[in-house]
């Protein structure tokens, strides 16, 4: 079992940035995939990037050269900088874990999840 406790959201105004924290329990975070999901009212959970194992990384195309995923394994976190902020980034932001080989963008593919942080940006 991972266990998974995300921090670092609320509210902001367009352009500005946010560092989100994903603290994970129970297996050392560079022996699992990492990732992070987004979903706002009314829509599906959105993939927005993954960590592998190796470290290699991959990201929406939506949030490509403004998010940066990274692994701080003394602290055995996950972190999710997000850079130029959109309205559009407005969204529940979770992080997800899976101890597998293959990490897809589809929800479905990851097996644990934290509760989430409320991401909101503002024009």
């Amino acid at each position: 079992q991972v266990q998974l406790v995300e921090s670092g959201g609320g509210l902001v105004q367009a352009g500005d940035s946010l560092r989100l924290s994903c603290a994970a329990s129970g297996r050392a975070i560079n022996h699992i995939g990492m990732a992070w999901f987004r979903q706002a009212p009314g829509q599906e959970r959105d993939f927005v990037a993954l960590i592998r194992r190796t470290g290699t990384t991959r990201y929406a195309d939506s949030v490509k050269g403004r998010f940066t995923i990274s692994r701080d394994s003394a602290e055995n976190t996950v972190i999710l900088q997000m850079n130029n902020l959109k309205p559009e980034d407005t969204a529940v932001y979770y992080c997800a874990a899976d101890d597998g080989i293959v990490f897809g963008t589809a929800p479905t593919t990851w097996r644990f999840w934290g509760q989430g942080t409320q991401v909101t940006v503002s024009s």
